[in-house]
């Protein structure tokens, strides 16, 4: 991808035949991120919901393929249904704008690095910058289990975290995330390497295709692994901020994100919310189900 000032160079310098360029190809990525952003939202909003353990809508009863009967919490559809019905469609959209503001500054600092070393300091650095709105949207989307409206505009949010809480309240769960967003990282491209480098055979008339899919399978099971530090970052950017979410009797009160980290291991919860579809209720709650 050519840069922006190379872009400008070529339309400020192009004679009277040549083709003007009409967008930035920089520009377009971002809207288009802005884009995708706004369209899975729902889907984030209703994990995040998920991850903090609001479970509004009774499980129903259903059975595996081998005829067991168990029971199944709402999955994704029904989810989004009851908070349209609660809050409206717009309702579905709550915490969006930090979303997209931290997802434009990821997309411009990501797009100049490609070397994994160098990727893993901007990456930190890039979580320095974006993680304030990521908890300010954390906390938009998880006032939807108490009601609260405590926060609302991306600047009443910063005033009421700096006033309550200093910088520190801008930085709950960052460890964590950093460190699920590191071992991704280098999990992911040190596996896509080995396979491209040891599995697959260059004089294979697809290996090329194969090799460019490669990091982007390995990005798939490498989350899974890594889903539990996204889920501690997220539970610690709601812990004790004053909303219920975070509060019991929804939630313990974490000294730190190993404490967290340590009750959800204890509780079998280190995957919730990673699954929309069939999900179970937890086997340590699971009450009896009667004919």
């Amino acid at each position: 991808m050519e840069s922006a000032e190379n872009l400008s160079e070529q339309v400020v310098g192009a004679g009277p035949d040549a083709a003007p360029i009409p967008v930035n190809v920089d520009t377009a990525v971002l809207l288009l991120g802005a884009g995708v952003t706004a369209i899975t939202h729902p889907l984030l909003y209703v994990k995040l919901l998920i991850q903090v353990g609001h479970e509004p809508l009774s499980p129903t009863v259903g059975t595996t393929m081998f005829g067991r009967r168990v029971l199944y919490l709402p999955g994704f559809f029904s989810y989004a249904q009851y908070i349209v019905k609660v809050d409206g469609k717009k309702g579905l959209f709550s915490g969006l704008s930090p979303r997209v503001i931290s997802s434009a500054i990821s997309t411009v600092v990501r797009s100049k690095v490609k070397q994994t070393s160098h990727e893993m300091i901007i990456q930190c650095l890039s979580r320095v910058a974006t993680h304030p709105f990521h908890v300010m949207s954390v906390r938009c989307m998880a006032q939807f289990v108490g009601r609260e409206v405590t926060y609302g505009s991306m600047f009443s949010s910063i005033v009421k975290i700096f006033k309550e809480e200093g910088v520190a309240g801008f930085y709950v769960g960052f460890v964590p995330h950093v460190v699920g967003e590191v071992l991704f990282l280098w999990c992911c491209n040190l596996l896509a390497h080995f396979i491209n480098t040891y599995a697959v055979d260059d004089s294979f008339s697809q290996a090329s295709a194969v090799k460019s899919y490669t990091k982007f399978v390995m990005g798939i099971a490498v989350s899974v692994l890594t889903y539990p530090f996204m889920l501690v970052a997220d539970l610690m950017a709601v812990n004790n901020c004053g909303l219920a979410a975070g509060l019991p009797p929804h939630s313990p009160i974490f000294k730190s994100w190993l404490h967290c980290w340590n009750h959800l291991s204890h509780e079998g919860q280190l995957f919730r919310g990673s699954s929309f579809f069939f999900r179970r209720v937890p086997a340590i709650s699971l009450p009896s189900i009667v004919d």
